[in-house]
């Protein structure tokens, strides 16, 4: 109907509609007032004298408001109250930055956010979209010894969320480990498990974009009061947030009023607290307050299960020699591992050949030459024993034999070298060292390159093997 009349007739007969299903002393004095500022086929503006207005037509007439609302201007329209500041006297315009009523409207693209004021002190519930991927569950995510600890404290946080010790829950790992389908899964177990709670995932970046624009327009009290009124709170790339003063001070309100109020925190990022670089150590302490979990690299029967299944959901049939192949042969990075499938699954249907391991060596020849096989400090270890025919149990013991523990620090070495692994998880993965005996390792073997061409020639035996996809 409103297409065959201009929004604001219909408005018109939306009040005469109101009119009869309401007394004369509440139609006056609530709906009268009330005056169309725009609509656009789906998003219909209303302007309200104040606060009071919305909460009262919230309370009392929400049902008759919607469907008299609905039936004149469609099942589809979207309502936003636009609410006068108290110093303002002239009519707003139709681009008057408005708040949306939730109870009529579908849930609020966070996009919304950066225009917006966040929020309506006194409407009963805000609803908001979750801004969570339907891909990204814990159904459709894989456990392994490299995530099992950030998997088994999301679980646990989405039971109760808020009143585990698990509050902030802080998850890193390196890029493609699977971090955001983690916090993203725990969003979606929380929504399943209290439907009544608000829960919100938001990058860093986006978050860092809807601040500048709340600062710029002098909104920055309605940013920080819209984010204090969500329930479960994700916040993905936190270490973005370095170098942003302004950011960190909205954050810092944002993350006491939540923690204050019983609220989840989620957070995840590339490296732990303690290594973040730029940011306020009143927010790294907080950080550190609940549970920091790692996500490693894949171990093999973990990438093995990942490819299997990923190749199911994207339904290219692949037997167990193409899975054993992509994974000797591709990174562990999960992102990586997708890219390489669809890869797999699009020359297969171009070339109308079956899903082989030939096919997969030569589709994936350039691919593999770029990431190469994965190097960790596991795969690292294994060669060095084998090449000096060392067993993994005397290398990582205590043993202080010449042989074990000339092979020990070449495989300190090589890890340094060859993996982005900090010097204290090196030391801690080969033998129980501390850093200062990794530091120590690769200045030996230095030393012994530069003057001992038998050993340098070992070393490049050894670095060839480790960089190599067979």
């Amino acid at each position: 109907m409103a297409n065959s009349h201009t929004y604001i007739e219909v408005w018109q007969t939306c009040l005469s509609r109101i009119k009869e299903q309401t007394s004369h002393e509440e139609y006056s004095k609530w709906f009268a007032p009330i005056k169309p500022l725009a609509f656009d086929g789906t998003n219909l503006r209303l302007k309200v004298p104040n606060e009071s207005y919305v909460k009262h037509i919230e309370e009392n007439h929400r049902q008759i408001f919607s469907q008299v609302i609905m039936q004149f201007y469609g099942q589809q329209t979207r309502l936003f109250y636009a609410i006068p500041s108290s110093e303002e006297k002239t009519p707003l315009p139709a681009n008057t930055a408005t708040t949306p009523a939730p109870q009529f409207s579908p849930a609020s693209d966070t996009q919304n956010l950066q225009l917006n004021p966040f929020a309506i002190p006194g409407i009963p519930r805000l609803t908001i979209d979750p801004q969570l991927s339907n891909r990204y569950t814990f159904s459709s995510h894989i456990e392994g010894e490299c995530n099992r600890l950030a998997r088994s404290a999301g679980k646990t946080v989405a039971l109760s969320p808020g009143t585990t010790p698990f509050n902030p829950l802080y998850v890193y790992g390196a890029s493609g480990l699977g971090k955001t389908h983690i916090v993203q899964a725990i969003g979606h177990e929380v929504r399943e498990r209290h439907p009544e709670l608000q829960v919100l995932y938001v990058s860093t970046n986006k978050f860092q974009a809807q601040f500048q624009t709340a600062y710029k327009n002098g909104e920055i009290n309605d940013f920080i009061r819209f984010y204090q009124m969500v329930d479960v709170l994700i916040i993905d790339d936190i270490q973005e947030i370095a170098g942003k003063a302004g950011t960190q001070n909205a954050f810092f309100n944002i993350f006491n009023h939540l923690q204050l109020a019983g609220k989840q925190i989620i957070m995840t990022s590339d490296k732990p607290p303690v290594e973040l670089k730029d940011i306020e150590e009143r927010l790294l302490t907080r950080f550190k307050w609940g549970l920091s979990a790692k996500i490693d690299t894949p171990d093999y029967q973990t990438k093995l299960k990942i490819i299997r299944t990923k190749a199911e959901t994207m339904g290219i049939p692949v037997t167990e020699d193409v899975v054993t192949y992509l994974a000797d042969n591709i990174s562990a990075n999960i992102r990586e591992i997708e890219g390489a499938l669809l890869s797999l699954k699009a020359n297969a249907s171009f070339l109308n050949r079956r899903v082989s391991t030939s096919l997969a060596k030569e589709v994936l020849k350039a691919y593999v030459h770029m990431t190469q096989k994965e190097i960790s400090i596991s795969r690292i270890t294994q060669i060095v024993c084998e090449y000096f025919e060392i067993d993994e149990q005397s290398f990582n013991s205590t043993k202080r034999t010449r042989e074990v523990a000339q092979a020990r620090q070449i495989a300190m070495y090589l890890a340094k070298q060859h993996t982005k692994s900090p010097l204290a998880a090196i030391g801690s993965a080969i033998g129980g060292r501390n850093h200062a005996t990794v530091l120590h390792s690769c200045k030996a073997v230095t030393n012994m390159i530069e003057t001992d061409k038998v050993f340098k020639n070992q070393i490049e035996e050894l670095e060839k093997l480790i960089t190599s996809n067979k």
